[in-house]
C-alpha cells in the first residue's frame, strides 16, 4: 500500500494559524511580511500545508521508487525558535545566493532564519524565484 504524505494542502486559515500559533508580535509581523513577499514572488495565494507550513503554489513530484505527491513551490513555517524556509533549488545556484543571504543556519531541507531583519530580502527573492523556476523545469527533482 502506498504511503500517504503527511504534509498536504489544507483548508485551515493562514491568518488564524498565525494568530493562534505565533506568540511574538515581531514574529507575527515577519510572518505576514513573508506571506506578502512570497505571494508577490510566486504569484500564488498562501495556503496551509499540514498543521504548520504556509506554502505557495503546488509542485507534483514522483520518485523513481514510484512514491509521488504534491508540495508547495516555496514555503515557510514560523516555528518558535526560527522561521523555517522551504526553498529547494539547484544546489550550485543556491550556493552563491546563500553566501549573500545574511545570518541563517542550513538544515537538511530548509533554511533557518531568526528574523527577517537578519537577511537580505532581495537575495531571498532571488532564491525563491530560482526555486520556482527549478521546480517548473525539473518536474521530478525534489530533495
Amino acid at each position: 500500500m502506498a504511503q500517504k504524505n503527511k504534509t498536504v494542502e489544507t483548508e485551515i486559515s493562514v491568518s488564524d494559524f498565525i494568530d493562534s500559533f505565533v506568540s511574538s508580535e515581531s514574529k507575527k509581523a515577519d510572518a505576514y511580511q513573508l506571506i506578502e513577499l512570497m505571494k508577490q514572488w510566486s504569484g500564488f495565494e498562501a495556503k496551509m500545508w499540514g498543521p504548520s507550513i504556509i506554502g505557495f503554489g503546488t509542485h507534483h513530484y514522483k520518485y523513481e521508487s514510484g512514491h509521488e505527491g504534491d508540495m508547495p513551490l516555496i514555503a515557510f513555517s514560523p516555528r518558535k525558535a526560527a522561521f523555517s524556509l522551504y526553498i529547494y533549488t539547484n544546489p550550485e545556484e543556491s550556493k552563491s545566493l546563500l553566501a549573500e543571504l545574511g545570518k541563517y543556519k542550513m538544515g537538511k531541507a530548509c533554511i533557518y532564519v531568526n528574523k527577517l531583519a537578519d537577511i537580505d530580502l532581495e537575495v531571498l527573492e532571488k532564491l525563491c524565484k530560482a526555486a520556482i523556476e527549478y521546480l517548473k523545469n525539473y518536474p521530478n527533482s525534489v530533495c
